[in-house]
């Protein structure tokens, strides 16, 4: 068994001691159950609850299995340094596209480095500088919320009147875009995976 002192000092025995209680909890089984379903003392599940010993791998597996939840489960917290992208209003990185000669900008809301599958949230605004371009295509899906002016959409044969508040989430190897610009500016979010 290990000092206590010397656990109290880790970060996995408080985080799998709280996941424990909360698993238990919601199963509605007391201690003396859950040492039932594990093979395990009701004095050891106590130890794990209060964050003073540290638990085997099998010990983990044996939680988990009277728990009924992944092993993963129990260290649920443990990451607490995880990417994050935050853009203030107005802000985020103009890139350049195919679109970008036809007078359209792309804004980026956000990009995660180290998720290479990430989505990929743009602000598109089109004016009165811009025109009608060749469609896209690529792989993965895309999805559209439209916030200011009114266009025609085109996705594969199909032809989609867009308004503020409206929607349209496709597959983005269907031929795509802006066909008809009704009411210009046009602003609209378009979120596709990479």
């Amino acid at each position: 068994m290990t000092d206590p002192a010397s656990v109290q000092g880790g970060i996995l025995e408080p985080i799998i001691a709280q996941q424990v209680r909360h698993y238990r909890a919601e199963l509605g089984i007391s201690a003396a159950d859950l040492a039932a379903r594990t093979g395990l003392s009701k004095g050891m599940i106590s130890r794990i609850e209060s964050a003073t010993t540290s638990c085997s791998l099998t010990t983990l597996q044996r939680l988990a299995e009277g728990l009924s939840v992944p092993v993963t489960a129990l260290f649920r917290g443990t990451d607490s340094d995880r990417e994050a992208s935050f853009t203030k209003a107005g802000a985020g990185s103009v890139s350049v596209r195919s679109g970008t000669q036809y007078g359209h900008q792309y804004r980026m809301l956000g990009v995660l480095k180290d998720l290479p599958d990430a989505i990929e949230p743009t602000l598109v605004t089109l004016t009165d500088a811009s025109n009608v371009f060749p469609l896209f295509q690529h792989p993965g899906t895309e999805f559209l919320y439209m916030l200011e002016g009114r266009m025609v959409y085109g996705h594969g044969g199909y032809e989609y009147e867009m308004e503020p508040g409206d929607s349209l989430l496709l597959d983005g190897e269907g031929p795509h875009g802006p066909v008809e610009l009704r009411e210009l500016p046009i602003r609209f979010l378009a979120v596709r995976d990479r």
